[in-house]
């Protein structure tokens, strides 16, 4: 359960953080000054702190190693980010991005394995 926390978390954080870092990309929103999606972007950013701390903290006392944390992290992030290029971004999924998913995985296997 412990370990769903953390995940749920850093879920929840990444998906602020990748919001906040590419919101803007998007044709229609890119009539915006830069100093306002800065602004923007660093606003959603202190949210998205509000769910990193926590889970890494947590995570600490839990016995989570911190190279664990940050694979777990990283592994959330990209499948955060892909589900949030394809449906909001409207980019193409291609095959070379899911090997490199899936080598990902590996990674993550490899750092948890003992």
């Amino acid at each position: 359960m412990r370990w769903l926390s953390v995940i749920g978390l850093l879920s929840i954080s990444n998906l602020v953080m990748t919001i906040a870092w590419y919101w803007h990309i998007k044709p229609n929103n890119q009539h915006f000054p830069i100093w306002q999606i800065i602004l923007i972007s660093w606003g959603l950013a202190f949210f998205e702190y509000c769910f990193a701390v926590p889970a890494n903290h947590l995570g600490a006392q839990w016995h989570i190693k911190p190279f664990q944390l940050k694979i777990i992290q990283e592994v959330i992030t990209l499948t955060i980010f892909a589900l949030f290029a394809i449906f909001y971004l409207k980019d193409s999924f291609k095959l070379n991005y899911l090997v490199s998913f899936v080598l990902m995985l590996g990674a993550v296997y490899f750092a948890f394995k003992k």
